[in-house]
Order: C-alpha cells, then sequence, then structure tokens
C-alpha cells in the first residue's frame, strides 16, 4: 500500500519516542459493471481489447461495424444507459465462427478488469441457424462459468417480423438449449434513436452499470427506463411473460422481457439468470457472489508465501469481515447484525496439517444475500367501515 508519510519536525540527537503520522492513500475500489464488447468492426487491431471511456472513441478505434453487425450499436446503447467505461476486442473475420469466437475469448481470459460479457455480434446479419447462434452462446456461458469471475449478457434469437407467439417459440428453444450459472437472457430486440433494430444486450449492460454505481452490485438491474430506445420488437404481455417464465429446460431458467408499460416507458422486466440452480436464481444475488470472489482474489493475493500459521488466519479473517461489512452496510445481505449476514472462518478447522502440507489455506465464507422483491400484493379487505387497503411485498420462494 502507498503511503503519505509526515515525518516527525525533528528528531534531534535525544534517544526516546518520536510520533510519525501516516496517512495510507486509499486502495481504488473494485470496479463492477464493467463489460467487454466482442465483435466485428471496419479496422482497429484484432483480439486487442481496447479501452473506451465515451462513445465517439469508439469511431476513433474501431470506424463503423461491418455491414449486419452490432458492435457500435451496442457500445452506443451501453453509454446512453449510464456506462462509464467499457472494453471492445474486435474480432478476426477468418475462420469458423466457433474459432473466431474461441480465439477471442482466449485473450480476455486474462482480464481481471472485466466483469461482464456481451456478444452481440453472434447475431451479425442473422445468417446464422438457430443450432449455431444456440452453440455460440453456450461457449459465452462456459467461459464465463469456468473462469467464475464474469457474467455474460446474451441477446434473444432476433424478432422483428415475428408475431409474439413466434418470438415466444423462438425463446422457448432458446432457453432449452442455454444453461449456466453466470448468464442472463434479454429479449426482444430494441429500435434505437437511429431506428436501426439492435439486440439489447449494450443497452443492458448500461444499466448494470448505472446500478452498481448508484447502488451495488447486489441490486436487480431491472424496472430502470432504457435510453435510446424508440420501440421494442414484441410487445409481450403479462400471459406471454409469465408462460416463459415457466418454460426454461425445466430447471428454472428464465428470459428477462424488456416491456413497454403504459405511462412507465420502457422497462427491463426481469433478473433472472439461466441457472439449474435455484441458489442462483436471481442476476443480484448471482453478480454479489462473483464480486466477493473478485475482491478476495483482488486483495489478498499479497497474502501468498506468507507463513500459514494463526497470524495469516486472522489477518483473512480481518480483512475479509471488513469487506463484508461494508457490504451489508450497503444493504448487499440480510440480517440485523454481521452475525446474521455473513460468516468467516479461516483458523486450524478450515486448515488442518494436510492442507497446510500442500501449501493451501482455506477460508470458509457463508453469505445471507438480499433477495429482491417480486411481486407487490395489494389485499382489499371488504368491512363494515368500507374498503381498507393492506399492501404488503411477497418474496418468491
Amino acid at each position: 500500500m502507498t503511503q503519505l508519510r509526515m515525518p516527525a519536525k525533528s528528531l534531534g540527537l535525544v534517544p526516546g519516542v518520536y510520533r510519525e503520522d501516516i496517512f495510507p492513500t486509499p486502495s481504488p475500489a473494485l470496479p463492477t459493471g464493467v463489460p467487454i464488447f466482442l465483435g466485428f468492426a471496419a479496422k482497429g487491431r484484432e483480439n486487442d481489447p481496447q479501452r473506451l471511456t465515451l462513445w465517439p472513441q469508439f469511431a476513433e478505434a474501431f470506424g463503423e461495424s461491418l455491414s449486419g453487425g452490432y458492435l457500435a450499436a451496442a457500445v452506443r446503447g451501453f453509454f446512453s444507459n449510464g456506462g462509464d467505461f467499457c472494453y471492445v476486442l474486435r474480432l478476426t473475420a477468418q475462420g469458423s465462427a466457433e474459432d473466431v469466437l474461441q480465439a477471442g475469448l482466449a485473450v480476455i481470459a486474462p482480464l481481471s478488469n472485466i466483469d461482464l460479457v456481451c456478444v452481440p455480434d453472434i447475431m451479425k446479419g442473422h445468417r446464422l441457424n438457430h443450432d449455431q447462434v444456440w452453440r455460440l452462446q453456450q461457449q459465452v456461458i462456459e467461459h464465463c462459468d469456468q473462469l467464475g469471475d464474469r457474467f455474460a449478457i446474451l441477446d434473444a434469437l432476433p424478432s422483428v417480423e415475428l408475431t409474439s407467439d413466434q418470438a415466444k417459440n423462438d425463446l422457448q428453444q432458446q432457453l432449452a438449449n442455454l444453461t449456466g450459472d453466470n448468464a442472463a437472457l434479454y429479449a426482444p430486440w430494441l429500435q434505437n434513436d437511429r431506428r436501426d433494430w439492435v439486440p439489447p444486450c449494450g443497452h443492458v449492460a448500461g444499466v448494470y452499470a448505472k446500478r452498481d454505481r448508484t447502488i451495488g452490485v447486489h441490486h436487480a438491474p431491472a424496472n430502470e427506463v432504457l435510453e435510446d430506445v424508440l420501440d421494442i420488437s414484441v410487445r409481450f404481455s403479462n400471459a406471454d411473460q409469465s408462460a416463459l417464465n415457466a418454460a426454461g429446460n425445466g430447471q428454472g431458467n428464465q428470459v428477462n422481457c424488456v416491456r413497454s408499460l403504459p405511462g412507465r416507458g420502457i422497462r427491463i422486466w426481469g433478473a433472472y439468470t439461466l441457472s439449474a440452480n435455484p441458489l442462483w436464481r436471481y442476476v443480484g444475488v448471482r453478480r454479489l457472489f462473483i464480486t466477493v470472489g473478485r475482491w478476495a482474489e483482488h486483495n489478498l493475493s499479497a497474502a501468498a508465501f506468507e507463513p500459514n500459521n494463526v497470524t495469516l488466519w486472522i489477518r483473512i479473517e480481518r480483512e475479509l469481515t471488513a469487506y463484508l461489512e461494508a457490504l451489508a452496510q450497503q444493504g448487499a445481505l440480510q440480517g440485523e447484525t454481521p452475525e446474521q449476514a455473513f460468516f468467516v472462518k479461516c483458523d486450524a478447522e478450515t486448515n488442518p496439517s494436510e492442507v497446510r502440507d500442500q501449501g493451501q489455506v482455506v477460508t470458509e465464507i457463508g453469505l445471507a444475500p438480499t433477495l429482491l422483491n417480486e411481486f407487490i400484493v395489494v389485499r382489499l379487505i371488504h368491512g363494515a367501515s368500507g374498503v381498507v387497503v393492506n399492501s404488503a411485498p411477497v418474496v418468491p420462494p
């Protein structure tokens, strides 16, 4: 840690104790809501991630998207919806779709300063058949699941010229062919203010980034008005969304619909992952655990090669406890006390001699994440004195 030191005025020549004020420089916060966009562009270095902090930088670095591509529109949608900064990787245009994507994913695997992955050009030109789209999207999901430090924002199949029933059928097939803990699927396509129909991942990533910055990574990236959106390709009804939520592959994964709500604009109306594990049902919960893991890896790396003893265990517990207490204060964890919100255990029980002999130190962390409130139940109680309205939030099981 860098420190600012204010030396004592004079040490003099007399032995004794002299005070020296030290002002530690705060370590930078772990960035979240930072996507990398993979796609095709007219210029720029291939398979070389570039950091962008403003939308105009895209044209300078990459020109325009190739014909039929969506990379530029996705990045523009990200910044229009509150994104701070992102990374863009221009894919090579040579080779099979699977090989090209795999090469790009291999390049971004070592990056530690991203936590979202968007590949809008999986839909490039609508030339891929559905099976190819699903294989490529599952490739992205497996990349995120294997690394465990990032989350994929996936796009529904194009639905610009489809009826709602046709779009629902495509989505149900898509859900049946996609599964993974670290991904979410969004539908339908959006019409931006250039009147182009584009996949939703860029706009959604901007909402992720804005919510992370203003509230926290634990908060659901939903019920947020989308900017740079004139229309949506399919207007799903409550019945349509209910049917889609019940579809999946029989294991609980669901689609997140973008809805046009009367008087409330066009909003993201869902916060579900594609996980088959009910514990990872919600985007906010899954991303909270991803972020805790990223923080531990980033901030505890200095403990490598330290003596594996009680002193190290206490240090790890102390640093993790301070971080988790801060999360609890942000509202990311349930419980009225820290003991109810989380636990950290790093001691002789988690680190017996056989573990220490392997050069390992094991820490167990338990979290009680705050679950989102999906349903507001309004009870109309008919009594002799009139109707009494009693509203209460209900958290689904």
